[in-house]
């Protein structure tokens, strides 16, 4: 196994347990029930994102010349950090749990690539293709059998998907956008620790809006602070390291996994029950992730050009 075939295998590896970490948050809120969605989300990605700046502050000094030389790049991600959470949770609240979560997580490895074709050159390869929409099928089965069936009517669906396609688009931006930065030589701690930095900055105001029941109980707050810690913080961590290794298209389709772990919890924990069409659709998300991250044996030419395209970026500086 060369290096290259390692490093790719690496980043696939963090960004599965970034996805397992992501995968807990829907179970994690059942236990506070009284803390709206939105409250949860500004808790999540703003308290975790400002940690990750914290731990990566030395870092972030370091590169602190680099950045500002990019800082439309790092702007536009931390405000596609800061937007994310709040369409994503708006748009399950309008259009329904299922159709919110199929857009908002479904329609993001898409984005991902089409920014990465438009901005990067990237190529669609066949083998892609062929897993996202392994991937996507499986995870219209999985929220199909979770939701029973059931969705929103009337005049708020438009609106809820619409909004689910922002969501998609800004977790596909804020993913790119810390890849760009790492391929421009500064760290991955200290990428992905600016970019959460200031996007926590700007849900703050959310929070202190929408959070005081995270303050009415130990158990609310206990909630909140798991969010922020283990999913956001300790998952970020994870996705950035995996970013350093693979593009952002593949790691946003990686990440559909992210249902499969919810709904297994669900099952698990909560003590709900998974119809046999969400066990299909299962199975094609793991299909999914076979196809887009199992090593390739490509000829010699293809193998120089996959190198130089996808050469892993040192979190180390």
């Amino acid at each position: 196994m060369n290096a290259t075939t390692r490093e790719r295998l690496l980043g696939t590896a963090t960004v599965l347990i970034a996805a397992l970490l992501w995968g807990t948050t829907g179970t994690a809120a059942t236990f506070a029930p009284e803390v709206s969605a939105v409250a949860i989300g500004a808790v999540a990605m703003g308290g975790g994102g400002l940690l990750q700046a914290l731990l990566a502050a030395g870092r972030i000094r370091r590169h602190a010349g680099a950045l500002c030389a990019r800082r439309r790049v790092l702007l536009l991600g931390a405000v596609a950090v800061a937007i994310y959470p709040l369409a994503f949770y708006a748009s399950m609240r309008l259009a329904g749990v299922t159709i919110g979560t199929v857009v908002s997580i479904g329609s993001a490895p898409l984005l991902s690539v089409l920014i990465e074709n438009r901005l990067d050159g990237l190529r669609l390869t066949v083998r892609w293709a062929t897993g996202a929409a392994l991937g996507l099928g499986g995870m219209l089965l999985l929220c199909l059998a979770e939701g029973g069936g059931h969705v929103a009517t009337g005049d708020e669906v438009v609106p809820g998907v619409l909004l689910g396609l922002l969501a998609g688009l800004s977790y596909a931006l804020y993913s790119w956008t810390a890849r760009r930065l790492m391929q421009r030589g500064i760290a991955s701690r200290a990428a992905m620790g600016a970019t959460f930095g200031i996007g926590g900055l700007l849900l703050m105001p959310v929070l202190l809006v929408t959070g005081a029941p995270l303050l009415a109980s130990w158990g609310n707050a206990a909630v909140g602070l798991y969010m922020a810690l283990v999913p956001m913080l300790l998952g970020y961590l994870c996705f950035g390291h995996g970013l350093a290794r693979i593009p952002a298209s593949t790691a946003t389709t990686i990440t559909l996994f992210e249902p499969v772990v919810a709904a297994g919890l669900a099952v698990a924990i909560v003590g709900e029950r998974l119809p046999p069409l969400g066990w299909v659709g299962i199975v094609l998300i793991l299909a999914c992730l076979i196809c887009v991250s199992a090593p390739v044996s490509p000829s010699r030419r293809q193998a120089v050009a996959e190198a130089a395209r996808r050469r892993p970026i040192s979190p180390q500086s």
